[in-house]
């Protein structure tokens, strides 16, 4: 991954961040949690996932929190199908 990864929020009228492993592994933990995966499992799951999508970032400077979120569902789902699809559909659960 490059230094540092510049993350474009929703329709790019809020400010970038830079990518922070831990918030998305926090997120991935929680919507695993939601689905009644034990907590070590889904630690576990957090962490392969988190590592997948970093590995996908090492050549990007800047994506969208979307690309983000799609990368990291593409990676869950081969691991846990329910949580993936509560993690895709946030936006229309929330």
């Amino acid at each position: 991954m490059s230094s540092t990864v510049e993350i474009i929020k929703g329709g790019g009228d809020r400010p970038s961040e830079t990518f922070k492993r831990n918030k998305l592994y926090k997120s991935l933990v929680s919507v695993c949690m939601s689905v009644k995966i034990p907590q070590g499992q889904a630690e576990d799951i957090a962490g392969s996932v988190c590592d997948k999508v970093i590995t996908w970032l090492k050549d990007k400077s800047e994506v969208t929190s979307n690309d983000i979120r799609t990368a990291a569902a593409k990676h869950l789902k081969k691991l846990h199908q329910e949580a993936a699809y509560l993690y895709e559909q946030h936006h229309i659960i929330i």
